[in-house]
């Protein structure tokens, strides 16, 4: 058996799956140190961790039908020069990071071509929530899946599909990391002040549904909490107009950016946020929350009739535990009434603080935390797995 280095190449498509990339690529080093090379598509995070992007990452950043339509061509143009540099290269693995567009089409092509890469996707696409049938198309071009979740698993291994459940990143993530105190003092918060943390979305068509609701739950919260003082984490994308939305709100609300969402976190005393992974990173932070999300009457008639989409809660960490741990305010139930009430009650009652702790921390516990961490246990399998295909090649 040859000892050359490995050559891992990756795909990521998407800054989420950038960040997942270079963690399994620090992962891979540690283990491996000189024993692991890398080539691929990534952003930042992998860049900083030794790969030399095809071309820029952000060229396949694109969400939605409309935006992705007229980008198809050079989307299809980046396809096939990846698929020959994959060839060309002949890696040792190829690991495609969440992006199931532009990733599912690779393998498939891969396979078609009768490519003997081992083809391994890392972060399944959620078909026990909608498009269970895709666990099949997986299943035909996949040789490994690894699952942030620890229910996943059990959908593709009946396809006979390698899974593993490698754990969530949020947990080696810094959202428990926070300062309060330095939060506090830099923003001129006495230590004993209500903060009350708002996160209206990352998305326009987010901010667009919620940042007029949550400005009335704010006059609402405003009568029963004088003193309450509101801090909004936001992104880049939505910055300019959150900011322009909290200055008619009748609380006063500072707006910040970056990593300090964290030391936000770890300063305020409730959330109301939008749906999605930052309910996992308020879990972490152990800030209790109330989680809320609206879209449009006609997107949620098409999720519910046409794509089967059926779920008991839409919150990870509600999901994981079957409980209503954190409570949800969705569609006609966002009203700026039901979300005051809620946030009142967390504000206030000290017993309903800890049962949300108490529950998230099960949930959190589900996606890995306490373990070895998952970028590297996604390294463990990744390893274990390339080492038992060249034993296969060669016995």
């Amino acid at each position: 058996m040859s000892d050359a280095p490995l050559l891992v190449y990756l795909i990521a498509g998407e800054p989420s799956g950038d960040l997942l990339g270079g963690r399994l690529m620090a992962a891979l080093k540690e283990r491996l140190g000189d024993g692991v090379m890398f080539a691929g598509i990534g952003g930042e995070s992998m860049q900083t961790e030794g790969l030399t992007s095809l071309f820029p990452m952000t060229e396949l950043s694109v969400m939605g039908l409309v935006e992705v339509l007229p980008r198809i061509p050079r989307i299809l143009r980046r396809a096939g020069q990846t698929l020959s540099d994959i060839e060309t290269r002949r890696p040792d693995a190829l690991i495609t990071i969440d992006s199931w567009g532009f990733n599912g089409r690779i393998h498939a092509s891969l396979k078609k071509r009768g490519s003997h890469v081992p083809r391994i996707h890392y972060v399944a696409p959620m078909v026990w929530a909608w498009k269970s049938g895709r666990t099949k198309t997986l299943a035909r071009v996949l040789d490994l899946l690894l699952t942030l979740l620890p229910n996943e698993p059990a959908w593709f291994e009946k396809e006979g599909l390698r899974t593993l459940h490698v754990g969530h990143p949020v947990i080696e993530g810094a959202a428990a990391r926070g300062d309060r105190d330095a939060f506090r003092a830099r923003h001129g918060f006495a230590p004993d002040r209500k903060l009350l943390c708002v996160l209206p979305g990352s998305r326009h068509s987010e901010t667009a549904k919620l940042l007029a609701p949550f400005g009335e739950t704010m006059a609402l919260l405003a009568r029963r909490f004088p003193d309450l003082a509101v801090v909004v984490p936001t992104v880049e994308t939505v910055a300019d107009e959150v900011a322009r939305a909290v200055t008619s709100w009748p609380l006063p609300a500072i707006v910040v950016r970056g990593p300090e969402k964290y030391d936000a976190f770890a300063a305020c005393d409730a959330a109301l946020a939008a749906s999605g992974t930052v309910a996992l990173e308020l879990a972490m932070a152990g800030l209790p929350a109330v989680i809320t999300y609206k879209v449009s009457p006609l997107s949620a008639f098409v999720a519910t009739r046409f794509l089967g989409l059926s779920l008991k809660f839409v919150t990870l960490v509600n999901i994981l535990v079957d409980e209503a741990v954190m409570p949800e305010l969705l569609q006609d139930d966002c009203r700026p009434d039901k979300l005051a009430a809620a946030v009142e009650h967390l504000l206030t009652d000290e017993t309903a603080r800890v049962l949300q702790a108490a529950g998230a921390r099960r949930a959190l516990e589900k996606l890995g935390l306490g373990g070895e961490s998952p970028s590297r246990r996604a390294a463990d399998a990744v390893i274990d797995f390339i080492m038992r295909r060249k034993e296969q090649n060669h016995g």
